[in-house]
């Protein structure tokens, strides 16, 4: 792919694109195997898992296993994050109090948030971690899980208003994601798609209210977890959907994932070439809010898009 031309004035969701994260693989905290093989990679970010993925007669275990990595200090390859247990679980503050004591993380994952107060709740531990461990204050980020449970769900718009009286956990927040399968827990539904393999009502509203959440925030929409990690072909065709509804990054759960969730959020030769045209009629009117191109009219959403195409062009750029 050719090199994009700069995006001139790009803000907002095109900047938040350049901080994208477009795959972001779960491993289990407690396997230093799978660690290992996931650290060689292309993932741009790995999320150490002291949840779902760890019996709770291994968690000490895990939380050791966890510190010891962020404690190994400097380091290339994808970011390391933490999957911690819910806000609301007994359980938080000793998986944070434990990665604290190696290092801290990229960032961390919450799990089943039902409401902005839980985030909240984390954040004021963090932000007391980091002055412990003299951190630079509000750098470890939060992606949240936002519809594990039923309340959750329910609660997403409600994320714009609340966080906005809430300054320092939102500077926090880098993104949103969605996940199905608590939720179809939660909720007792005995499958999540259709006889089409569509996800159904209950599940779309799910996931369209974590994209709205995202963008009213201007904070990455991460999509949740394609399962059946042999099924490449099914997972292209969500993420053609994912990238085509928004999202600019994807959970995954094995490592022959990464290269189809990586190669999905490259924009294609002919969409930088066709957004360079665009970025270029307006820079030649820079006061018009509309221009004319190829002979249709062009406003200044169009822009927006286009700055956002070459944005993430240049990220991809940048993590090959």
């Amino acid at each position: 792919m050719t090199a994009p031309t700069p995006a001139p004035g790009t803000t907002g969701s095109a900047t938040a694109d350049l901080q994208a994260l477009r795959s972001w693989l779960f491993v289990p905290g407690d396997s230093e195997r799978k660690q290992d093989k996931a650290l060689a990679t292309e993932a741009d970010a790995l999320i150490l898992d002291l949840e779902d993925s760890v019996a709770p007669a291994r968690l000490p275990a895990a939380r050791d296993l966890v510190a010891q990595r962020l404690r190994a200090g400097s380091r290339a390859g994808p970011q390391l994050w933490v999957r911690v247990h819910a806000p609301e679980s007994e359980l938080l503050r000793p998986d944070l109090d434990a990665i604290f004591a190696g290092g801290a993380p990229d960032g961390v994952v919450l799990p089943k948030v039902s409401a902005p107060a839980e985030i909240a709740h984390a954040a004021r531990y963090l932000a007391m971690l980091e002055t412990q461990v003299s951190r630079a204050p509000g750098s470890t980020r939060l992606l949240v899980i936002a519809t594990e449970t039923p309340a959750g769900v329910l609660a997403l718009p409600s994320y714009p208003a609340a966080l906005a009286s809430m300054p320092a956990v939102a500077a926090r927040l880098a993104g949103l994601t969605w996940g199905a399968e608590d939720l179809s827990a939660a909720l007792g539904a005995l499958g999540r798609r259709d006889a089409a393999g569509e996800l159904t009502l209950t599940f779309r509203l799910a996931r369209t209210n974590c994209l709205l959440a995202a963008a009213a925030l201007n904070v990455q929409a991460v999509d949740g977890v394609y399962t059946d990690f042999r099924d490449t072909s099914g997972l292209r065709r969500e993420l053609e959907d994912a990238r085509r509804d928004g999202f600019s990054g994807k959970l995954a759960i094995h490592p022959e994932q990464i290269a189809t969730i990586n190669a999905a959020f490259v924009p294609t030769d002919a969409e930088c070439a066709a957004a360079e045209r665009v970025v270029a009629a307006f820079a030649t009117a820079a006061e018009a809010g509309v221009v004319s191109l190829d002979g249709r009219m062009i406003d200044r959403p169009h822009l927006l898009q286009a700055q956002r195409i070459l944005a993430m062009a240049q990220r991809s750029q940048r993590g090959s």
